[in-house]
């Protein structure tokens, strides 16, 4: 026996485990580049148009952060504003995938079970592997086939689709690295996500700090980028040359840690990375003698890496607005379209707020669906044995998490009003518009996290695909997508999403009202149903 021994056995049953997630996964961020594509070719009729909004784009520190213009076309415009959502979620997609096939396993000991067979030791992380570069294998040509049924060239499309699942490809090898350094899942996904930040990091230092040619139409980015896996899909520039010698970068580094994980797999002691664990405290901090406590905890780590994101794409946003004044075509009467406005700078304003109302709501799902993950893991029963009832736990859970989002929500819009305070003047009063404007999604959101609630008490077997399932319909039916889309305005109604227009109109208080008035039920639905259910495993 080898270390690989066992490999297509492992193989065949990460497949089964993972034939649910994976394919949302997949199709999701397909029918997101397709909505995207849509967008663009709906949005802008004519080459005036594509060439305004592409200067825009290439000519804004602030825009070229997030994307590299690579010339005056439909599909290299909806490539710069789509690539950097898509590829981070690519990334982040083959980071969990690997973790749950290696170091998840061998936390709750399935590892340990499979190796008493004819197992060897580096077959479980091998398997994660050929699942994880297969997801991204697959993606590329179903990214390509939705910019191509948009109209767009089929090589742009190609390559656009490789530059994706090229950045998939190397974070599913680093993410093979991580779970052989790290001693738990947590630590291993972690470690995984913080290389995609330091690869987001790198590739807007190289973007901003890039120039733009005498056009104002192609922007290039310098050496920063180039030590980001995420700056390689940008200088593979699809619809602007097709740069595929590009492709060789991540492969390059795949081939390289994917070996180093497999040798480590081999030799290192099942159920310890590599790095050393940190001792803990020897006593706990008086904050987790209640569930409240141990629920913030939980979410924690979740939460500041998302308070940073919400910052970050705050002052973005915020530093752009003053150059959205200016906006012209098409682009300028779908922003005036989705505020309801004649005034641009508040339809801009509202279109953003929107935006951080639905990244909010991703936050909510992520940590409420750690109610399904402690019942599943078997550390719900411990916590239920002692004084907590279950009604009280759950209650902590969504205290912790609709804190959470109000922080984040109040965050964005004081990180949006410093940042564009200056450039649209009257910092303080900007501050308490969009303040307000940003708390009205709150409604919204808490809807989002009672459907989340109930799915888990009904449901709690298929309470993560169901949950995602449903927020991503809620955000594809919102006015941002769901116009674009032509979807009817009945389906757009139906998100929570679609019922508030602040600043660029008042809010709504008969929205707020029926909005809270669905959470509640939702909420009252869910604590009943898990009163009342058995514990699933």
């Amino acid at each position: 026996m080898n270390a690989l021994t066992g490999t297509q056995r492992l193989l065949r049953l990460a497949l089964r485990r993972d034939r649910f997630v994976l394919a949302f996964w997949v199709l999701g961020l397909t029918l997101f580049l397709f909505g995207t594509t849509h967008m663009s070719v709906v949005g802008l009729p004519t080459h005036r148009d594509v060439v305004t909004e592409t200067r825009f784009m290439a000519t804004n520190p602030g825009m070229r952060l997030m994307s590299l213009s690579a010339g005056a076309s439909v599909g290299a415009y909806a490539m710069s504003r789509s690539y950097l959502t898509v590829a981070v979620l690519a990334a982040v997609m083959s980071v969990l995938c690997v973790v749950r096939h290696t170091r998840q396993n061998e936390e709750t000991g399935r590892d340990e079970l499979l190796r008493a067979g004819v197992v060897g030791p580096a077959a479980g992380v091998a398997a994660a592997v050929v699942v994880a570069l297969a997801a991204d294998l697959a993606l590329a040509p179903l990214l390509a086939l939705a910019m191509i049924a948009n109209g767009q060239p089929v090589a742009g499309s190609l390559a656009a689709g490789a530059a994706v699942a090229a950045v998939g490809v190397a974070f599913t090898s680093l993410a093979a690295l991580t779970s052989q350094l790290a001693s738990s899942a947590r630590g291993a996904s972690g470690l995984g996500l913080a290389g995609v930040a330091v690869a987001f990091a790198l590739s807007g230092l190289g973007n901003t700090l890039g120039h733009v040619d005498a056009s104002g139409l192609v922007a290039t980015s310098v050496w920063p980028t180039w030590l980001s896996p995420l700056g390689w899909g940008f200088e593979l520039r699809p619809f602007g040359g097709d740069h595929w010698w590009v492709l060789a970068l991540p492969a390059a580094l795949a081939a390289a840690l994917i070996a180093v994980a497999v040798r480590y797999a081999a030799r290192r002691d099942l159920g310890r990375g590599v790095l050393a664990v940190r001792a803990g405290r020897a006593a706990a901090s008086p904050r987790l003698r209640g569930p409240f406590g141990l629920a913030w905890r939980l979410q924690r780590n979740a939460f500041v890496a998302w308070l940073v994101t919400v910052i970050g794409f705050g002052l973005i946003f915020g530093s752009v607005s003053g150059s959205a004044g200016a906006m012209t075509g098409s682009m300028r009467q779908w922003y005036l379209r989705m505020g309801g406005t004649s005034r641009l700078l508040d339809a801009f304003f509202t279109s953003m707020i929107e935006l951080a109302g639905m990244l909010v709501a991703i936050y909510v799902v992520q940590v409420l669906l750690r109610l399904r993950e402690e019942e599943s893991r078997g550390r719900l029963e411990p916590v239920l044995a002692g004084a907590v009832g279950r009604s009280r736990w759950v209650a902590s859970q969504l205290a912790s998490a609709g804190l959470g989002a109000t922080v984040l929500l109040a965050s964005f819009a004081v990180a949006m009003a410093v940042a564009a305070g200056p450039a649209v003047g009257g910092t303080v009063d900007l501050l308490r518009e969009l303040t307000v404007a940003a708390l009205a999604q709150m409604p919204a959101v808490l809807v989002v996290a009672g459907v989340v609630l109930a799915v888990f008490a009904l449901l709690p077997r298929r309470a993560v695909v169901a949950s995602w399932l449903l927020v991503g319909a809620a955000i594809l039916a919102s006015p941002v997508f769901g116009a674009s889309l032509r979807l009817p305005q009945w389906v757009v109604d139906l998100s929570p999403f679609a019922h508030q227009k602040a600043p660029a109109l008042a809010v709504g208080h008969g929205a707020l009202v029926v909005l809270l008035t669905v959470a509640a039920a939702l909420c009252a639905a869910g604590f009943g149903a898990f009163r009342r259910r058995d514990l699933a495993a």
